[in-house]
């Protein structure tokens, strides 16, 4: 009879600072900046990215980012981190932010089936679209309760805050019924958005810009045993159109066998 096999835990975790992807006036995808993936085996990486520019579109002075991953002894837990940190953001001298950071840290003990995941930490600093500041409040206390899927599963189940954010996040009209739930949430963890800058439109968590597009704030996606945040995601459709994302990390990991 062969010995049992060890339970090892393969661990994941993966940031960048930036990525886009444009389409007009010209064809250019911009290489991921600052971007850290984490072995299965755990350990640690980093990148960093200084003075960033794209042809007077979008520079920011830096980008970096770092995973970690490793056990715990005390409470044979293991742990994941993975943070993503974009410094001093200017995009077509429309929307500007001092500091944009991504943090996703888990916590799997060994007896659990699913890790619970939290992004306190992530955060955003003086954001401003066209000079004018926006404040944008995060929903700690709502997602301080949520940081398993299973626990996502159950609060959408019942109703309330979390359902209301989850069940249309993108303002589409397109209502997520519980029947129809197939193993993924998209929600943000932004509470509040408010500005009095002329022209901007509040949807949601995202803000409309006349002229410049639409930007996503804090988009989460939650899974089984795994969380991915963007805090930065944008759909320019003016002159220029393109996507892109900044500051997103995405971790957790699993056990075998």
């Amino acid at each position: 009879m062969s010995p049992k096999s060890p339970r090892t835990f393969h661990y994941h975790a993966c940031a960048h600072a930036f990525s886009a992807n444009f389409a007009r006036p010209f064809h250019h995808q911009v290489d991921i900046q600052a971007q850290s993936a984490l072995p299965v085996i755990g350990g640690h990486g980093n990148s960093r990215v200084e003075g960033f520019e794209f042809r007077d579109f979008i520079s920011f002075k830096r980008g970096y980012s770092h995973v970690s991953g490793g056990h715990q002894a005390d409470d044979d837990s293991n742990n994941t981190l993975a943070t993503a940190v974009l410094e001093h953001l200017n995009m077509f001298d429309v929307l500007t932010v001092d500091r944009v950071v991504s943090r996703l840290y888990s916590k799997h003990p060994a007896d659990k089936t699913e890790g619970s995941i939290t992004w306190i930490g992530s955060k955003f600093e003086n954001f401003r679209i066209a000079g004018c500041p926006i404040e944008i409040e995060l929903n700690v206390p709502l997602f301080q309760d949520l940081l398993t899927y299973e626990a996502a599963e159950r609060a959408f189940a019942k109703g309330g805050e979390f359902r209301k954010i989850a069940e249309d996040p993108l303002c589409t009209g397109e209502i997520l019924k519980p029947s129809n739930v197939n193993g993924v949430f998209l929600c943000s963890i932004v509470k509040k958005i408010e500005t009095d800058c002329p022209g901007v439109r509040v949807e949601g968590h995202s803000l409309y810009v006349p002229g410049f597009g639409k930007v996503f704030l804090g988009e989460l996606l939650i899974k089984h045993g795994e969380k991915t945040l963007t805090m930065l995601r944008f759909e320019l459709g003016s002159t220029t159109s393109g996507t892109g994302t900044g500051s997103g990390t995405k971790t957790n990991g699993r056990s075998y066998p």
